[in-house]
């Protein structure tokens, strides 16, 4: 079950975190559709640094991928601190923009102090955002997943082990062994077949895994 903003009397921040085409997206949205309060909704990929400095270790460098791939001062400074309590309530969606390689100012976010702000990306247990989450959902799917998944989302080869993937798999994989977000994370969902995830820790008996609620 997941914190009550109502109850909270502030707004309650929520990670949804796992690996590349895990599904994060696709259930943070769903997430929010069904729960009690306003759901904002936010992503990590708004705030990823600049291109140089993220391949300053180089392209296939999976420690790059894992070190250097996002701004997590601009997320905090951008998003977390106006959402807390005493904060203006203002956030921005986004400081760098993919396509252009520019530092932005993303459109602005009201979000009602009672409310849920639901974030997805990858990294989310980095210490770098230690004490940001009230709740996390790590969706969990292998590499092969993963893998399959990207391939039709963005044509790259299905096999984790290809050269290819090395930065991302093993990046990824860096993350897992140092932050261990399968057992960090409040709600642990198997998600390797998205039309039926398999609730494997966090909602009391009786709770659908779909609603979380």
């Amino acid at each position: 079950m997941l914190p009550d903003p109502a109850a909270l009397g502030r707004r309650v921040f929520v990670a949804v975190n796992g690996v590349d085409g895990a599904g994060k997206s696709t259930f943070a949205d769903a997430l929010a559709g069904v729960l009690p309060a306003p759901a904002a909704r936010l992503s990590i990929d708004g705030f990823h640094r600049a291109r140089a400095e993220r391949y300053r270790r180089g392209p296939d460098s999976p420690e790059g991928f894992w070190l250097d791939s996002y701004d997590y001062g601009a997320f905090r400074g951008l998003v977390i601190d106006p959402l807390r309590p005493g904060g203006s309530g203002r956030c921005r969606t986004a400081s760098h923009d993919l396509g252009s390689d520019e530092l932005i100012e993303g459109p602005v976010l009201q979000v009602p102090e009672r409310a849920f702000v639901l974030v997805d990306g990858i990294f989310l247990h980095r210490p770098e955002l230690t004490g940001i989450w009230d709740a996390s959902v790590f969706l969990d799917v292998s590499f092969e997943t993963s893998c399959r998944r990207m391939e039709l989302r963005d044509g790259s080869d299905p096999d984790p082990e290809a050269p290819g993937n090395r930065r991302y798999v093993q990046g990824q994989r860096l993350y897992l062994s140092a932050c261990g977000p399968r057992s960090a994370a409040d709600i642990l969902i198997d998600n390797n077949d998205a039309g039926a995830p398999v609730l494997l820790r966090g909602v009391p008996a009786g709770r659908s895994s779909r609603g979380l609620d």
